[in-house]
């Protein structure tokens, strides 16, 4: 089925499986590790995510997702961590979106008993977006040492859920 100009918007084959090609999706990883990620600060660190895997409709660029209509965004990432500095105070993981933050959250010192080689930290949410609102991964480490870093085995995705 099309808009009228040619452009399919919506396809159901025989078996009843429907495909649209302009819905929302995207998948991007990480271009190459990112070593020593940076202590403190004065705010979050946006993740580079500098190789898109896919990009359904076109809606991720420059580490940032930004939706195109309003609606229920299903949002995720998966990062490896190596390296892990159990004396940092915390590290927070998250999906900053223009309404809200969704956050990941580890306590190094009181979750393991030495440096850990690998770490995963993952989250996913389904989050409410307005048209022209944006999505990104960040972090931030308090305290500690710039010691950990984030593998490029590390993913960030989203849709268009309803």
């Amino acid at each position: 089925n099309g808009t009228g100009s040619g452009t399919e918007v919506m396809n159901i084959d025989s078996s009843g499986a429907m495909t649209k090609p302009l819905q929302p999706a995207f998948l991007a990883k990480i271009a190459s590790q990112i070593d020593n990620i940076t202590v403190g600060g004065v705010s979050n660190t946006t993740i580079a995510f500098g190789t898109e895997v896919f990009d359904q409709n076109a809606d991720f660029a420059s580490n940032t997702f930004t939706a195109p209509v309003a609606g229920r965004y299903q949002l995720s990432f998966f990062l490896r961590l190596e390296n892990v500095d159990t004396a940092a105070t915390s590290y927070q993981f998250l999906i900053s979106t223009s309404n809200r933050n969704y956050v990941h959250l580890i306590h190094p010192s009181t979750t393991f008993t030495s440096d850990s080689t690998y770490v995963h930290a993952n989250l996913s949410i389904l989050a409410d977006m307005d048209a022209s609102d944006t999505a990104t991964v960040q972090y931030y480490q308090d305290g500690g040492t710039a010691q950990t870093d984030i593998d490029a085995d590390s993913y960030f995705s989203g849709f268009l859920a309803c």
